[in-house]
Formats: structure tokens, sequence, C-alpha cells
């Protein structure tokens, strides 16, 4: 796929760093579902880096696992995957905020070290490309600059 540039992604500010507010104008998801709680460093069409504080009240631990809790995997994809929407939607303008996007791909995953309440995930996307309505991205969460789980992943925003 080659990358082609949508045409609103000059048409409007993005600003370096959101909140969690701005990020559910962006993304339809919400609590418990919502995993993550701002974004900051935010280069429209480029990258960004999404914030999850992971504390001990967050409604998964209680099953997974209740002596040792740990994060699950797939919910450190998703949280990189919401990172990833809430960028294409603000890179591509307030027409797209609320639109539903979808996983199309997943690979590479890799998970590195368990992560549990106290820690902070530092979630890294880079886009590696777009066409039309689907982007592909490169995510890496790390908890205090040690990367902890990574997956390549493409998505397709229905707009």
């Amino acid at each position: 796929m080659d990358q082609v540039e949508a045409p609103a992604e000059q048409a409007h500010q993005v600003p370096e760093s959101i909140d969690v507010l701005q990020i559910m104008q962006a993304i339809p998801h919400r609590y418990p579902f919502l995993l993550i709680d701002k974004m900051v460093e935010i280069k429209a069409g480029e990258s960004a880096i999404g914030v999850k504080n992971v504390t001990v009240n967050e409604p998964f631990f209680q099953g997974h696992f209740p002596a040792r809790p740990v994060m699950p995997g797939v919910l450190i994809v998703e949280a990189m995957a919401q990172t990833a929407a809430t960028l294409v939607v603000l890179t591509l303008g307030k027409a797209f905020e609320g639109k539903l996007v979808y996983f199309m791909t997943i690979e590479g995953a890799k998970f590195r070290r368990p992560v549990g309440p106290g820690d902070q995930l530092r979630i890294h996307v880079v886009k590696e490309r777009s066409r039309a309505n689907v982007w592909r991205f490169k995510g890496v969460a790390k908890v205090d600059d040690v990367s902890v789980a990574e997956a390549t992943f493409s998505a397709m925003i229905m707009g």
C-alpha cells in the first residue's frame, strides 16, 4: 500500500496533548473499556503516545489474577489501537469524531513482562502507512521506558 495523505490532515491544528475528555470526543469507547487516560507528543498523521495509569481498581484484575494482578496482553494491544484510533480521528478532523475503528490485522504481538497495578503504560504508536480509510501502525507499550509489549496492526475507520 502506498502512503496517501488525507486532504483533511492540513485543514486544522492538532494539539500536542489531549486529556481523557478529548479522547472520549474522538473515539466511542467508555469505561470500563476506555484504556487510555491521555495522549502526549501527538504529531498529526504520524505518531503519538497514549498514557494509561494502571490501578488496582481495574475491573479485569478481579479475575486476572486475584492473587497476582496482571493486565491482559490483549488489553495492552487494545490500548495501542485506541491510541492509534484517536490519532487518526485527530488527524482527519471533527467529521470523524466518534466513528468506529475496526481491527483488521494484528501481527508480531510480543509480551515481554507483566503489567500490574501502579504501572504507567506509555503506548507509542507510529503510522507505517495509510490508504483511504485503512491505517497501519507499529505500537510499543513501555513501563519506566522498558518495552513490555509490541505489535503491528491495521485498522479501518468507518466514515
